[in-house]
């Protein structure tokens, strides 16, 4: 039976699971989600007189966030925005797209049916059986890649010399976008999943307020759709076969695609596509330098590399929340859920849930099973899963073979993120093979 009465989080834990600042720290939110969990799995966050925003649900135990996932008929991704966002960050959307609180409009922001029609345009070029076919180009990647840590070694930052570099290579190179235009597109992405952070949004500022980390998301945004619109026209006139010539061309019930849909689909598939790859991979080397001895062990036996790939993306969780809006009255995990409540499914809080996870904060490349919610689940499971699996199980198997050793050199930092989030520098020492 729901219960009627709204377990509400005290100010402090409130502020804390949405501020940026929280997640660049990490073991402290994972106490707080901690104690949620058995304190109050499904609790009710209202904003405070300096952090205005939608009150919500905040859901942290794995169950509930799995069923959620999966149950996209009661669950939606509109209309109340996928991200959680400040209310004036919401109402500047709202201007900005012409009534919606999503500034991109993409996959992650449709409902049934549009969000599969969407889906089925690009989702065979992201399947396992169109990837082996260019796995040898993304194992060529992954060399040269490789290749630039040696030469820059012994001693890298890790994180802007191979984890960002990499993975963005590889989606552009599927996408369609010219060598050349690469760090535009990286710094765009930053800026618009980091935005809080200083050293991500490009200001060097620190503690930006809401409506400045605003203005430069939506900038970025609107440097994306520039950009797109004048590939679109390119792959319209000269069709190349790319996921971008597919985009650009596509029919949906007989229709093209409209500016907003289309530039969204860029959007997600540009940024979203290699951001995350970024985070999971800088995760997994993070933790092999930690501990030598595993780093040995794989090196020995390469057959644990599938293993580390997944607790990496489990361990790091890139895409820290989704939020939904209940789209009737219904219950979770025993509390009662009003029609058009917005709720967050809080993906950090559900991977390093002990009833799923034996010592969850230990990084344990021998976990079986690890059916993390790092991918999402249900309709809207991650679009390019295969791919990120297929890019990190590369490039470790080419640094395995060229690096003998790796420690840290330094202490590595955080991006400040309530969405997507991970490491943003990794300092390493190494000797080369």
């Amino acid at each position: 039976m729901a219960t009627q009465d709204k377990p509400r989080l005290d100010p402090d834990t409130a502020r804390a699971v949405i501020d940026p600042e929280s997640y660049a720290e990490w073991d402290g939110i994972l106490d707080i989600f901690d104690r949620l969990r058995e304190e109050s799995p499904v609790a009710w966050v209202e904003p405070d007189d300096t952090l205005v925003h939608p009150p919500f649900w905040l859901v942290t135990r794995y169950d509930d966030v799995m069923r959620m996932s999966k149950d996209n008929a009661t669950f939606l991704n509109n209309p109340h925005s996928v991200v959680f966002s400040l209310t004036e960050g919401l109402e500047f959307a709202k201007q900005f797209s012409g009534g919606s609180e999503h500034m991109v409009a993409s996959l992650v922001t449709f409902d049934a049916p549009i969000h599969m029609k969407y889906r089925k345009l690009t989702q065979e070029w992201f399947m396992p059986k169109n990837l082996r076919g260019i796995e040898d180009e993304i194992r060529g990647i992954a060399q040269a890649t490789v290749q630039r840590m040696v030469d820059a070694g012994p001693q890298v930052d890790f994180c802007k010399l191979v984890s960002a570099p990499y993975p963005l290579h590889v989606v552009m190179q599927i996408l369609g976008v010219p060598e050349e235009d690469e760090p535009r597109m990286l710094m765009l992405t930053q800026q618009m999943f980091g935005g809080s952070d200083e050293d991500l949004n490009q200001s060097g500022m620190k503690d930006l307020p809401p409506e400045a980390i605003t203005q430069i998301v939506a900038g970025a945004v609107k440097d994306f759709e520039a950009y797109f619109a004048k590939l679109t026209a390119e792959k319209r006139a000269n069709p190349t076969g790319d996921v971008a010539s597919t985009i650009a061309n596509a029919v949906v019930d007989g229709e093209p695609l409209n500016d907003r849909d289309m530039m969204g689909y860029y959007i997600i598939v540009a940024a979203a596509g290699h951001d995350t790859t970024s985070a999971s991979t800088a995760g997994a080397m993070l933790a092999l330098a930690q501990d030598p001895e595993q780093w040995a062990r794989v090196k020995a036996d390469r057959s644990l590399l599938p293993g580390i790939v997944e607790e990496a993306i489990r361990w790091t969780t890139p895409v820290q929340h989704f939020m939904r809006t209940a789209a009737e009255e219904t219950e979770v995990g025993g509390q009662a859920i009003a029609k058009g409540d917005w709720l967050m499914m809080n993906y950090v809080a559900a991977n390093h849930d002990p009833a799923h996870f034996d010592d969850p904060r230990s990084f344990d490349a021998a976990r079986s099973p690890n059916r993390h919610l790092a991918f999402g689940a249900g309709a809207h499971q991650c679009l390019g899963l295969h791919l990120a699996r297929l890019e990190m199980r590369t490039l470790f198997e080419v640094l395995l073979d060229r690096i003998e050793s790796v420690e840290l050199a330094g202490e590595p930092a955080r991006s400040k993120s309530t969405f997507v989030g991970g490491l943003k520098t990794l300092p390493l020492r190494f000797t080369a093979a």
